[in-house]
């Protein structure tokens, strides 16, 4: 434990990490008359919101890729545009191409998606509309929960408060959607889908959204959350949309980071703190891995639960039933991810040269034909690592954005499931990957004939190095399961769901708090508003 060798106060927040949630922190807590110390162990701050050249011409979102959770107060309030972030709004949803050849373009124009779908289906067509609203109800209560403090188990008054609010809430709806609320939160994907819909495509198409960043079979209890977790956003207006930032995700960070500095945040980068320092069983600074002692009120926390409970802190100064509960928090998220800078734009079979086939490459493509193809690749990441037949989410951004890229080329973001962090008989990621990469390519191959020809270069990231590049721990992009255990008022752990850590004076600010992860900046506007409270009361009270 590192020696207290100065009393003097650095400032009043020190915030462990410089992730797009410690940024939204930051901005809103300096906005609130408080100074504050952002610390970053990286050369950048952003986290997961990276854009990097990974191709002689060619930049793409590394981690990260795309933008709806976003909520737009905080875009609003941190005058996000102001500071350089531009939204392009997808006109296109999703394609998803099959086996056979035949192709499923869910458009964002339900017409359009009635008569698709019913290319498959007559039944599903007519079912769709209903579904696409019992979704739209149950996203639209989620919108509000997310932006509230949860209540703690066995709180006081506060915490019933927020218990009967959130409850009344969902009693404002009829007793149906209160239902549906109730089967998002505890179903599973597959059996949601199955209760909706007879053709595979459809419900593959879905079911990914089940499976994103979560290493689970679509048949997974509770996997149906996820995709609500997805669809509670919205982008320039447009309630459940999906866009890209202009640039790269990197344009998030950047645009973050200026309204931060702009309001009097002091930002510090390649600053790896190695330890939270506690004094008198109170959180007070942070020590950097050159020894450097930081100082303040608060300390505040935007990295993953795990790395902040079992690695900065001495464990012997937190409750040892809490240390438990950190131990077995679980991370693992399947997610391997590559870019690809491309020659041209791929052909997909089952694509015409219309132009309303053509809009589709501006949407998502997703390789995951069925359920049951979900449940394979989850199989096989099980029992043997990786999918042979992994499921993709593939997007080409260079479609809207025409700054990725040389003039006639593109750049593609790959995200694909399900990839085992933990290898079994002593393979490592790192003698692997690229080989695994070689496979990811040869499955898009199968539904794009001539796509690997068009590949110019690529950046590949296996869940080892989501871990060592950023500390998601087992490559979680979430910093956490979203799992029914795992969520709302037991994120991160039973009794500390209101962005308060065990110890005084210490926070969570990052996606191992409710919310829960993606880019929303909730957790940390959420965080900001119950530190601002704690100060002022500790003030008036001193």
């Amino acid at each position: 434990m590192t020696a207290l060798k100065r009393s003097r106060i650095d400032a009043d927040i020190v915030i462990v990490g410089g992730g797009h949630n410690a940024l939204v922190c930051a901005g809103y807590l300096r906005r609130a008359g408080l100074s504050v110390i952002v610390l970053e162990a990286r050369d950048r701050v952003g986290g997961a919101c990276r854009t990097e050249a990974f191709h002689p011409g060619y930049r793409n979102s590394v981690y990260a890729y795309l933008l709806s959770l976003l909520h737009p107060r905080i875009i609003r309030e941190l005058e996000l545009g102001r500071h350089g972030l531009t939204i392009l709004d997808r006109p296109a949803g999703s394609f998803c191409p099959q086996p056979d050849g035949r192709m499923l373009l869910v458009s964002r124009d339900p017409v359009r998606a009635r008569a698709e779908i019913a290319r498959f289906s007559a039944k599903d067509a007519a079912r769709y509309d209903a579904f696409d609203a019992e979704i739209v109800t149950a996203a639209r209560v989620f919108r509000k929960i997310a932006l509230e403090t949860p209540p703690n188990l066995g709180g006081g008054l506060a915490d019933l408060i927020t218990t009967l609010r959130t409850g009344g809430r969902v009693a404002g709806l009829d007793r149906h959607h209160q239902k549906v609320l109730f089967d998002l939160m505890t179903m599973s994907i597959g059996d949601y889908l199955d209760r909706w819909f007879d053709s595979d495509p459809i419900k593959g198409n879905f079911g990914f959204e089940g499976i994103i960043g979560n290493m689970v079979s679509p048949y997974s209890a509770g996997s149906a959350y996820v995709l609500l977790h997805h669809v509670f956003g919205e982008i320039n207006g447009k309630i459940g949309a999906w866009g890209h930032a202009r640039g790269g995700m990197g344009a998030v960070a950047d645009a973050l980071r200026r309204s931060a500095e702009i309001a009097g945040v002091t930002i510090r980068t390649d600053a790896r703190v190695t330890e939270v320092l506690v004094d008198k069983g109170r959180a007070v600074g942070a020590v950097l891995a050159d020894g450097t002692v930081i100082r303040g009120q608060a300390v505040v926390a935007g990295i993953n639960p795990k790395l902040l409970y079992l690695r900065l802190i001495d464990p012997g100064a937190l409750p040892s039933d809490f240390v438990r509960q950190m131990e077995g928090y679980r991370c693992r998220s399947g997610t391997f991810r590559m870019n690809v800078a491309l020659s041209g734009l791929p052909h997909f079979r089952g694509l015409t040269g219309r132009q309303a086939d053509r809009e589709a490459l501006n949407g998502t493509i997703n390789i995951a034909p069925s359920l049951r193809y979900l449940e394979d690749a989850y199989d096989d990441a099980k029992h043997g690592g990786w999918a042979k037949r992994p499921v993709i989410s593939m997007c080409i951004p260079t479609t809207l954005d025409d700054t990725l890229a040389p003039a006639g080329h593109h750049v593609a973001s790959l995200f694909c499931q399900h990839f085992h962090p933990e290898l079994a008989d002593g393979q490592d990621w790192d003698a692997v990957k690229d080989g695994v990469a070689d496979g990811v390519l040869d499955t898009v191959e199968t539904y794009a004939p001539g796509f690997k020809d068009l590949v110019v270069g690529r950046q590949v990231k296996s869940p080892k190095d989501l871990e060592r590049d950023l500390g998601l721990v087992g490559g979680d992009i979430f910093h956490g399961a979203l799992h029914l255990d795992q969520i709302y008022s037991l994120r991160p752990a039973a009794g500390f769901a209101h962005y308060r850590g065990p110890l005084p004076g210490l926070y969570h600010c990052g996606s191992g708090a409710h919310p829960g992860g993606g880019v929303s900046g909730l957790p940390g506007l959420n965080a900001s508003r119950e530190i601002v409270r704690d100060i002022r009361h500790r003030r008036r009270a001193a």
